[in-house]
């Protein structure tokens, strides 16, 4: 297997602004937001899409195809790791390792490769915590015996590290293992090895594992491992992201894109919509609460003006104990969502193409509005706006002066020091509290774009 990467040059300027960029994404964190976006790869340039974009991924051979028994790595790219075992392989779940079957020549030295299989390898923070698995041959190997054999191959990735967000529960999981499949085993005759699963985790995506391939899904944990050895044809392990929330057809073989993402997602939750039709434009009106920051303060006036203005307005609160399937039924039967920016907004995974996504971006966060959620909305083929909140809409009015540079200028403020005392201004400290007949004015937009799409979709 090669597996290469187009080299890019920076500009000074470019570098600045992605490290910027990188240190609010690692400094972002709780468990109904998300930590970090993958650190980017390269500078913010022209569009973050046309950087995502430049840099491809080329799989000349799938791991079946080649035609001797190895092991190689690729380790070139920014974000992750990449390694398969051509041939046949045990894996030992205890020891973590993955052991090449098939003899190799005589004259070979052994072979032995590191990897922690999660798509975040430059996280200084979250790397140590996900398991390394060591892949190996030798000449002894192969005579180890198998208690399971399988006749398919497998792809081995972590669910650990942020996982508990829903936002990284997709773009560190779900959305690189869909690309994955795709690039390497796109008939999805494959069996899914996930490491480091967290107690919870199996139960709550049963049904979305269970859409990439017909085979039980092998859990390998890092207590009380199982001493059952298992054996596949081939194992590729490691995930390929092509950035956060992102899915680049041209870069895949079967030139699958986010909303086929969305497709499989329908396929897990198998959603009826025949028995939740509207008579008007059904508005999901995602909310924020407690002391998390980014609350809307009216949100009682705001879901009043919504239905004033046409729609059926429905509020949404999403926690970890959110059944998926139910949360699905009711996103997909809806005509729209709308939101303040943070990891909920994930959801619009689950909106049907066509539908409306309203982003509300508080003071200060514009510059990661897109990356976050324009560009998938766009992938995801929906009708999308931004809502920008104005000074006079934030609740920093009430600690700032109107002179100071977290009012005046916040892309001064933020500079090229972006802390974690920078960044709680704008996500913890913040609030919203909309204008009320400003924010009519954009949802009325909202609402034809959604009526139109309610006339001719249901």
């Amino acid at each position: 297997m090669v597996m290469k990467t187009i080299p890019k040059s920076y500009t000074v300027a470019a570098v600045a602004s992605f490290i910027v960029l990188v240190t609010y994404l690692a400094l972002f964190s709780s468990v109904s937001d998300l930590r970090l976006i993958p650190s980017l790869s390269s500078s913010q340039g022209t569009s973050l899409q046309q950087t995502w974009e430049s840099r491809t991924i080329r799989i000349d051979q799938a791991p079946q195809e080649m035609t001797s028994s190895t092991i190689t790595c690729d380790r070139s790219h920014t974000d992750y790791d990449l390694c398969s075992i051509n041939g046949t392989c045990s894996l030992d779940q205890r020891t973590g390792t993955l052991a090449l079957m098939d003899p190799i020549s005589s004259t070979s030295a052994p072979i032995v490769e590191k990897i922690r299989p999660y798509p975040r390898k430059t996280d200084k923070w979250v790397m140590p915590r996900i398991k390394e698995l060591t892949l190996t041959s030798g000449t002894l190997v192969y005579t180890r015996s198998c208690d399971i054999t399988h006749d398919s191959p497998a792809i081995v990735f972590s669910a650990g590290g942020y996982t508990g967000s829903i936002y990284h529960d997709f773009i560190d999981g779900f959305i690189p293992l869909f690309i994955t499949a795709n690039s390497i085993y796109p008939d999805h005759d494959f069996i899914i090895v996930v490491v480091n699963p967290k107690e919870w985790w199996m139960p709550r995506y049963m049904d979305v594992l269970g859409a990439f391939t017909k085979h039980k899904t092998i859990l390998l944990e890092n207590e009380n491992a199982s001493s059952i050895t298992h054996c596949f044809t081939s194992a590729f392990v490691g995930l390929i992201s092509h950035g956060p929330m992102l899915i680049d057809p041209i870069r895949l073989p079967n030139s699958k894109s986010l909303v086929d993402f969305h497709n499989l997602l329908d396929k897990a939750y198998n959603t009826n919509l025949s028995t939740l039709k509207s008579q008007k434009p059904r508005l999901i009106l995602v909310s924020r609460y407690g002391n998390v920051g980014r609350v809307i303060l009216n949100e009682k006036h705001i879901k009043e003006m919504l239905e004033d203005v046409g729609f059926e307005v429905i509020i949404f609160r999403p926690s970890k104990t959110t059944s998926l399937k139910e949360a699905y039924k009711l996103i997909k039967s809806s005509h729209g969502m709308v939101g303040v920016h943070g990891a909920a907004l994930t959801h619009l995974l689950f909106l049907r193409p066509g539908s409306v996504l309203v982003q509300i971006v508080p003071l200060g966060l514009g510059w990661v509005a897109k990356t976050c959620f324009e560009y998938p909305a766009k992938g995801m083929e929906l009708e999308y706006t931004e809502y920008r909140v104005n000074v006079g809409e934030s609740s920093l009015v009430e600690k700032y002066s109107k002179d100071d540079l977290v009012l005046k200028d916040p892309i001064a403020y933020r500079g090229v020091d972006w802390n974690a005392t920078k960044m709680n201004v704008y996500l913890k400290e913040q609030d919203v509290r909309l204008d009320v007949n400003r924010f009519r004015e954009h949802m009325n937009k909202a609402y034809e774009k959604a009526k139109t799409f309610m006339d001719i979709d249901g």
